[in-house]
């Protein structure tokens, strides 16, 4: 009979291999092999114990597996990886911030940028910044290729055929209004362009004096609330002066005029106030020096086609940096001039704040600054408010149509 052959050389080949690759695994990890010994390694000794048991009949006990272990410079990578991305984070959000902060500056200063340009601007910079604003002074008359200007410091020169053109030879039946100054009239130019002419009367050294005084201010002064002036012309000893035109005349003509203050409701009335308030605080205030009208009266506030009111005719008007009681002559118009003035000749913006008050006294009430009650009285508008004191609102209110 045949014997089978013994698997004891099956099972010691397998060990052998089992005992090489844990000798190559052990010096994979960085440990060295421990020092031969007389006795069998216990590495050695747990492979032939199983190897001894299978022989037996037994199966052997399968050992569990180490546990995995992470090398410390695994771990020192990771925390290296961990901490970049939050200092990036941080970087990034710094940046952000930055961003957004530096956005909200440059609109902050863009937007005072804009308020300040919107204003006159003071000391020795408002001429050359008149002079750079030059061509706007001339909106209207610059589009006019039938006429010939030149230029004269800030203001057009208009040539005087094209305003005697546009006035149909100073016709009168473009007179819009009449004055102590001369005539003002209607001028129509090419293309439709409308202005008003005014023509000054009189000659001599002081009608010179208040027309370039005039063109010396109004080419400087760019307000909604102060009439644009818009060109001059000098011919033989005649003065012109063109302005931009005022539709609807002045408060005078609609207080006093033929309508009687009929088409001045309520609500238009006190636009007109506020519009003189707006113009008068513009020269006091914002310009540089500031200006003293001198003058300021109903006939001097002229309104357009909606009712805008605009202060005009500068020929007095005067600044506070050249104010010489010596050379300077007692001036304005009988019932808008201030008391104080009046009895020491001290004239301060005060004085237009009076007369200011006066005209709204008029455009409340309606009444002229005086009214003559005989051929040798007369009647102020204040010593009236101050007699009727207790009758004045119901007074007012019936003589204004509320819409």
């Amino acid at each position: 009979m045949r014997l089978a052959p013994s698997p004891l050389p099956v099972r010691c080949s397998s060990v052998l291999i089992v005992l090489l690759l844990a000798s190559w695994s052990s010096s994979a990890d960085g440990r060295a092999p421990p020092p031969s010994s007389p006795g069998a390694s216990p590495v050695a000794e747990r492979i032939l114990a199983a190897a001894a048991g299978g022989a037996n009949g037994t199966t052997p006990a399968v050992p569990a597996p180490p546990p995995v272990a992470v090398s410390v410079a695994t771990a020192v990578i990771i925390v290296e990886r961990h901490h970049h991305f939050h200092r990036e984070l941080i970087i990034a959000s710094v940046l952000a911030s930055i961003a957004i902060v530096a956005i909200i500056l440059s609109t902050f200063y863009a937007w005072i940028l804009w308020r300040r340009s919107r204003r006159l601007p003071d000391g020795k910079g408002a001429r050359s910044s008149g002079a750079a604003r030059g061509m706007m002074l001339v909106p209207i008359l610059s589009k006019l290729n039938s006429m010939k200007t030149s230029r004269k410091g800030l203001v057009a020169m208009i040539e005087y055929p094209s305003l005697e053109a546009a006035t149909s030879k100073f016709s009168e039946s473009n007179v819009l209004g009449v004055g102590g100054f001369g005539r003002v009239y209607k001028a129509v130019f090419d293309r439709g362009v409308t202005a008003a002419v005014k023509r000054l009367e009189g000659g001599g050294p002081e009608c010179e004096k208040e027309f370039e005084n005039e063109l010396d201010l109004l080419g400087r002064i760019r307000h909604p609330n102060i009439v644009s002036l818009l060109g001059f012309c000098v011919r033989e000893g005649n003065h012109f002066i063109v302005y931009e035109l005022m539709e609807k005349g002045s408060l005078e003509t609609q207080l006093h005029g033929p309508s009687h203050g009929a088409t001045l409701s309520w609500h238009i009335r006190m636009k007109i106030a506020l519009d003189m308030a707006r113009g008068l605080e513009y020269l006091h205030e914002h310009c540089s020096p500031p200006v003293i009208h001198r003058d300021l009266k109903s006939s001097n506030i002229l309104l357009d086609s909606d009712f805008n009111a605009k202060i005009s005719d500068f020929g007095l008007a005067v600044t506070s940096g050249n104010l010489d009681k010596g050379n300077m002559e007692l001036s304005g118009t009988l019932g808008y001039v201030a008391p104080e003035y009046l009895l020491d000749g001290k004239l301060t913006e005060k004085s237009d704040v009076y007369a200011f008050g006066i005209v709204l006294l008029e455009l409340l009430m309606g009444r002229k600054p005086v009214e003559k009650l005989s051929q040798s009285q007369c009647q102020s508008i204040v010593t009236w408010v101050r007699f009727t004191a207790t009758e004045f609102c119901a007074y007012s209110l019936s003589r204004i149509a509320i819409v």
